[in-house]
């Protein structure tokens, strides 16, 4: 093969990969718009009264609130439950902690490189918008932020008052994913008092 019929055979691979590449890149993109579109909807119809609104007909997931953090421009739809393929669409509610907008610790996880990223930047002080299916609209206060290693942490929790950990993955510029580091925000319901605290384990 000539040296010129080398490159031209070259340049057609690198094209083709290319396209290929750019395919695979605008099917997510095209994907996850899509997915906010129907995530808002069964948002909508969560609101008007309706249990359970699956966002699509096959989801083993539904929407359990909204989660705003103004300072940030980002305005999330929280899923049940926190499997990874609730994860792939946006932050989950992890079972066994709180229910969302009542008394105690409600946990909230996602992905430190797409819905949870902007945690790195969240300080002490800001708030949190949280809606929960009444249409009730709380707010929360960022009281700190912290890293943890989950096989040994535990993190403070009170049951008497409405608290969020919102939880990813750490560190955000991670290589592999999946280490045993968390990133954890903590925030309180703005305007209520503080009672004793108690331990409860970290487990997800």
């Amino acid at each position: 093969m000539s040296r010129r019929r080398a490159l031209t055979a070259l340049a057609a691979l690198l094209l083709a990969v290319g396209l290929w590449q750019g395919g695979a890149g605008i099917y997510i993109h095209a994907k996850a718009v899509l997915a906010q579109i129907l995530l808002d909807r069964a948002w909508s119809r969560t609101l008007a009264g309706e249990a359970d609104a699956r966002p699509w007909p096959w989801a083993d997931t539904w929407p359990v609130a909204r989660l705003q953090a103004p300072g940030h421009g980002i305005d999330l739809i929280v899923l049940d439950g926190a499997s990874g393929r609730t994860l792939a669409f946006g932050p989950g509610h992890l079972q066994g902690s709180a229910t969302i907008g009542t008394a105690g610790p409600a946990l909230i996880s996602a992905h430190r490189d797409t819905h949870f990223r902007f945690l790195q930047t969240l300080a002490p002080g800001e708030t949190l918008h949280l809606q929960t299916p009444d249409g009730t609209v709380r707010d929360y206060t960022v009281t700190g932020t912290e890293i943890v290693d989950f096989r040994d942490a535990a993190i403070p929790t009170d049951w008497s008052r409405s608290s969020l950990t919102l939880v990813t993955c750490y560190p955000f510029d991670a290589v592999v994913p999946g280490g045993p580091l968390r990133f954890l925000a903590h925030a309180v319901e703005s305007g209520e008092p503080h009672p004793p605290r108690r331990q409860t384990p970290l487990v997800f």
